[in-house]
């Protein structure tokens, strides 16, 4: 009985450890099926997302092209792509649908991203509709890029360079406002170069002399305000950072806190979309027929050529010039300019008394022209111009000269266009034009001009600097220890055609104690320069991304 009580037991145990196997079993089984259909679905979670990034980049590509071809039209020829850009881009593994759509009119605004931030413009905006699919998978992303283009006034900026710019004053100087090169920028001093505000180039920013300039470095320093308004050095110690510096994104960035970029940080040129055809010069280059309609004979409600006036009225052209002459308004002006190595004969226009005539141009542009003599320099010199009468800008394809004190008198809006600028102190007398420079001294002289202007070339022809931003305005008098006072906008649209003599220093000028700056002004709409010539800004402006499903 006892064995048997045990046997009993033992079969009772031998069942209840039968059923636990069991139940583990199931269990390991329920955890196996678990884990497969869970790793399952990681699976699928991972495959879903690899395909929702790869619509993403087929979508964000297509966005990309598009905004490409939209900002390439802007910047080629001032306008959108007719028609806008819709269709859709094949990759091989998928593809990438697109539109475009017109936001609506221009409308002025301030810029509020990227390098020309705080700039404003006529602003036309579109919005890029891309949606990126990978081939057989019904998933797509889609993504909304807003591309906008602005047609800037470029008197809004101090400096503007269409080639390669050179700063290196001799003395202390500082410039106001923003500087712009669609080339590279060379900047230096022989003693401090102070620049107040946003440096951007398409090239180069570069600590040192154009080849062929045959002027040494000076040992100056260039400074330049970061977002706080505190000056930061080109040079720290002895070391100099510029775009050759291997870490110089990065350090320019830390440095200026964006606000020093080149084309290293993806700067590109600004164009004048107003050239429907040719080059800058088509401003400033006569009609001839109706083949140029970009020129500002175009635009003028006077016209003096070779020394006869029409004036606009009302749409009939009317010969003004017998009027003009007896007003004094208009004469002929001969003098000697020891740059060129060249007699001038200048249209001369007395803005006052121009201003006491009814032939004062009502939209405030006058175009003047002189055909070219072979050894004599043909040009346009504007004097008695302290008081405007009204805004006014001067545009010519000749050199324009400015003598005496210029719009300083109840400032108006005015800007100069011309083959060359050069500016005469309130002494300046014809009849010593020709003598030595002891006998030209200037005196204090002030102008409030815009100018848009011609150089020659640092290299061509030899080692000769051009004379830098610091000579862009020229000289023909000894200005040693006297003030040259100027506010505008300093601009370099091409290479001189007439005025091509080469610069020197202590031959036919010395320079003035510089005060340059920018005409703050120009930053409102209202108190721009009759005309003033624009430059597209196009870019990329914000983005948003939308998944969807089929």
């Amino acid at each position: 009985m006892k064995i048997k009580l045990r046997n009993s037991r033992l079969n009772n145990q031998s069942g209840f450890a039968l059923v636990v196997g069991l139940i583990m079993l199931v269990l390991v089984g329920f955890l196996g099926m678990t884990a497969l259909r869970t790793s399952d679905t990681d699976k699928d979670i991972t495959a879903n997302q690899v395909h929702r990034t790869q619509s993403f980049y087929l979508a964000e590509a297509g966005s990309e092209r598009v905004a490409a071809e939209i900002i390439r039209s802007f910047e080629r020829f001032g306008r959108a792509p007719d028609p806008l850009p819709s269709g859709a881009f094949d990759y091989g593994n998928g593809y990438s649908s697109f539109s475009t759509t017109d936001l609506g009119p221009a409308s002025v605004e301030n810029l509020t991203t990227g390098a020309y931030a705080g700039l404003y413009g006529l602003v036309k905006a579109f919005e890029v509709n891309s949606v990126g699919r990978l081939s057989g998978d019904p998933q797509q992303v889609e993504i909304s890029l807003v591309v906008q283009d602005a047609l800037v006034p470029v008197f809004q900026f101090a400096v503007f360079y269409e080639h390669d710019m050179e700063f290196h004053p001799g003395a202390d100087m500082t410039i106001t406002g923003r500087m712009h090169s669609n080339g590279d920028m060379y900047l230096g001093a022989n003693t401090t170069l102070n620049i107040d505000s946003y440096v951007t180039a398409a090239g180069d920013i570069l600590a040192s002399r154009k080849a062929g300039s045959g002027q040494t470095y000076g040992a100056g320093q260039v400074n330049i305000k970061d977002k706080d308004a505190d000056y930061q050095g080109m040079k720290v110690g002895s070391d100099w950072l510029d775009s050759n510096d291997s870490t110089w994104v990065d350090e320019s960035l830390n440095r200026w806190d964006g606000r020093v970029e080149d084309g290293n940080h993806g700067i590109t040129e600004l164009n004048l979309p107003v050239v429907t055809t040719g080059t800058p010069t088509d401003l400033i280059d006569p009609d001839a027929g109706g083949s140029n309609p970009d020129s500002f004979e175009n635009k003028a409600d006077l016209k003096i050529v070779n020394g006869q006036a029409m004036y606009n009225n009302a749409g009939t052209w009317t010969n003004v010039t017998a009027s003009l002459t007896v007003a004094g308004a208009l004469s002929t002006a001969t003098f000697y300019n020891q740059r060129e190595g060249k007699n001038v004969t200048a249209t001369q226009i007395d803005v006052a008394k121009l201003g006491t005539t009814a032939y004062y141009p009502r939209n405030g542009i006058i175009y003047a022209s002189r055909n070219t003599v072979g050894g004599t320099e043909q040009a346009v010199r504007l004097v008695n111009g302290a008081t405007l009468p009204a805004a006014l800008t001067v545009a010519s394809p000749n050199p324009v000269y400015t003598k005496g004190d210029y719009n300083t008198v109840n400032k108006k809006p005015a800007s100069v266009l011309s083959d060359a600028y050069t500016i005469l102190s309130n002494s300046w007398d014809d009849s010593k034009s020709s003598q030595v420079l002891g006998n030209r001294v200037a005196t204090d002289t002030k102008v409030n001009v815009a100018f848009l202007t011609g150089n020659t070339v640092t290299g061509q022809g030899g080692s000769q600097y051009n004379g830098g931003l610091e000579n862009l305005p020229r000289l023909l008098e000894k200005w040693s220890g006297k003030k040259l006072t100027l506010r505008g906008s300093f601009v370099d649209l091409w290479q001189s055609r007439q005025a091509t003599g080469a610069w020197s220093y202590g031959s036919y000028y010395e320079a003035p104690t510089r005060d340059w700056g920018f005409d703050t002004d120009f930053l409102d709409p209202n108190k721009l320069p009759p005309g003033t010539p624009q430059v597209n800004v196009a870019q990329k402006n914000s983005w948003r991304q939308n998944l969807a499903s089929n």
